[in-house]
């Protein structure tokens, strides 16, 4: 070959443009494809079905009427059910009656409870028990129709008045949370026992309000609420139907 033509071959090879390398797509990409695929799959078979359910339906209006009449039985018993619930309760509350032997056999906790419900007995809807670990001196709160926040201290003693006394550190406490801590209007200790001679000094010197086992009989057999058997009840917070 002469020396011309292969300089013009090796032009020829310089001129011609390189074979660009096809990328295989990754892996990630196929992953990503499929699961589109799959999505676009589950959704047609999802409308597929509803389509179907739809139109089985429209060949069986009955079954519609007899579905929404169940449901709409279902729905009257239901709200029957609750009424009865909520008149029953009414009427235990108004007639909720303690005996002190009564209140002596419960555990402590179920001894809160029995100061919540009488509270709630007294026309304290909101009355809630929180004794329990923390409760940092309250153990009921309520607030009574006229507008007053209670907190309650519940020390219940299995051999009443047999049991130890509340003394003054229990008070203390109370007196240390009630309204700093709780905002109480009213801060009542309530026990099935007895409570020591300094511990009702300290209370009264405080503004705290004890209840022990006399009073505790009194309020818990009866039908007058807790405010008519204490003395120096804060006067209500706002104006209402009773006051």
């Amino acid at each position: 070959m002469s020396p011309r033509a292969r300089k013009g071959r090796a032009a020829m090879v310089r001129r011609m443009p390189a074979r660009r390398r096809t990328r295989r797509p990754g892996r990630r990409r196929l992953r990503a494809d499929a699961r589109l695929i799959g999505l676009l799959v589950a959704v047609l078979l999802a409308v597929a079905l509803v389509v179907a359910v739809v139109n089985w339906l429209l060949a069986h209006w009955w079954v519609i009427v007899v579905i929404g009449a169940l449901a709409v039985l279902a729905g009257g018993g239901w709200l029957y059910q609750k009424q009865q619930r909520a008149q029953w309760e009414a009427v235990r509350a108004q007639g909720l009656r303690y005996g002190l032997t009564q209140l002596d056999a419960l555990h402590h906790s179920r001894f809160e409870d029995a100061v919540r419900d009488l509270m709630r007995r007294d026309g304290c809807q909101d009355a809630v028990r929180v004794g329990g670990g923390g409760d940092l001196g309250a153990d009921v709160k309520a607030t009574d129709p006229y507008g007053r926040r209670w907190v309650i201290q519940c020390k219940h003693r299995r051999n009443g008045l047999a049991g130890s006394a509340v003394g003054t550190p229990d008070l203390q406490v109370l007196n240390g949370t009630a309204r700093q801590v709780h905002g109480a209007d009213v801060a009542v200790i309530v026990t099935n026992g007895r409570v020591t001679a300094p511990a009702v000094a300290f209370a009264k010197q405080q503004r705290l309000h004890v209840v022990d086992r006399r009073p505790l009989g009194l309020w818990a057999s009866g039908s007058r609420p807790l405010w008519e058997l204490l003395r120096a009840v804060p006067p209500p917070r706002k104006p209402t139907v009773l006051s």
